[in-house]
């Protein structure tokens, strides 16, 4: 599909990301597989590059670009290169925005050039043992202090980069008597108070670490309160659109690399005295799958010009990742099955897309939020 979606300076961002994943990390993905995480300095070397918080204002260190399609061909350059555990869309914009957004100038210049260089990773931690999406069943608390400090208490799980980030946004309840209270809390790994518990162990993502987290009576001071401590539930609603996006831009990638890795094992790979590629069966596989691919590339390429434009409204946004990582599921698998036994072989790529693609569907709220956001607006 021809695509006009990227201008000049794109894809000389997207050389420049190429060349850093090719000396960087490609060469060490097996070491970052075995080990459970990328190294930390590799982190330091993207921002010292640029890739990070590149749409920060250049006051905090960063290049100005508000321009989501540099995260974009982020996401398609490292599901090339089959380094899909770098999370680089997710650093710059799961948990920074809160800062850029929200934060107080003070905070800003504080954080923000240390999350642009490097220096810093930011996490965020919203999901607990028993609360995943249902804020109103989160039992960390914040407990404010006659001094306008505050005392943060609980426990966080699945927190992604949650053994290298230095800094999280934590959620946590502010008020007793109001489920909807919430504030968002800013977090340095070195607060007494603050560890790590076990390294989780996933299904895929191997290289990208996750952790629980845990809070023990940390002290934080106004600095570590973002906005209205009694608003980070409207806060979290506004970013829904950024993180669906997101999530529908890392998810795509897969489906267009899973069809490629299997036009060139079935191409190269005979059976009954024909290449696979030429069974009708595979055929038609492949001509589905690419059809959905181009639709869905297209409803993506369209919504991230309306995220630019400050147009995408967050029920766009779910139909998008509904669409995205529904797709992505169905071309992995399908692709899967067109490598026969050596799809199940660690050894083949398809098979690691495989493992990594099915948490799709569940964070950034799963297929059935997605659905349930959008009949709300369809039919009340």
């Amino acid at each position: 599909m021809i695509r006009n979606h990227y201008e000049p300076e794109h894809e000389q961002f997207r050389d420049a990301f190429r060349r850093f994943l090719e000396q960087e990390v490609v060469p060490h993905s097996a070491r970052f597989r075995e080990q459970g995480m990328i190294d930390r300095e590799v982190y330091r070397k993207a921002g010292e590059a640029g890739f990070l918080l590149y749409w920060a204002d250049e006051t905090y260190g960063g290049s100005g670009l508000q321009d989501f399609r540099y995260d974009q061909l982020m996401y398609e350059e490292v599901t090339h290169a089959l380094e899909t555990s770098m999370w680089m869309g997710a650093l710059n914009r799961n948990s920074p925005p809160y800062i850029a957004k929200f934060g107080t100038e003070e905070q800003k210049r504080h954080y923000l050039p240390k999350l642009t260089s490097g220096e810093m990773i930011c996490g965020i931690a919203m999901t607990e043992p028993d609360a995943g999406s249902d804020i109103a069943g989160f039992k960390t608390r914040a407990d404010r202090r006659a001094d306008g400090t505050w005392v943060l208490n609980g426990q966080k799980t699945y927190i992604s980069f949650g053994l290298t980030a230095e800094l999280f946004v934590v959620a946590a309840k502010t008020d007793p008597d109001n489920p909807r209270a919430l504030g968002l809390f800013l977090v340095e790994r070195s607060m007494p108070g603050f560890r790590n518990g076990r390294k989780l162990e996933k299904l895929g993502y191997h290289s990208q670490d996750t952790a629980e987290l845990f809070f023990d009576n940390i002290e934080l001071s106004p600095l570590h309160v973002i906005g209205d401590p009694l608003r980070g539930f409207d806060y979290m609603r506004l970013g829904l659109a950024e993180e669906r996006l997101g999530s529908a831009a890392q998810s795509l990638p897969f489906a267009v690399e899973a069809i490629r890795l299997a036009v060139e094992f079935t191409t190269g790979r005979k059976a009954f005295g024909k290449r696979i590629a030429d069974f009708q069966n595979t055929k038609f596989k492949l001509a589905e799958l690419q059809t959905e691919v181009y639709a869905t590339q297209a409803f993506l390429d369209h919504c991230v010009r309306l995220f630019n434009a400050g147009q995408l409204d967050p029920e766009t946004a779910a139909a998008c990742k509904l669409k995205a990582t529904e797709v992505q599921a169905r071309a992995v698998d399908e692709c899967l099955q067109l490598h026969g036994s050596a799809g199940y072989m660690q050894e083949y790529p398809i098979c690691q897309l495989y493992a990594d693609s099915r948490i799709a569907r569940i964070f950034a709220g799963t297929s059935e939020v997605m659905k349930i956001v959008l009949a709300k607006k369809l039919v009340g």
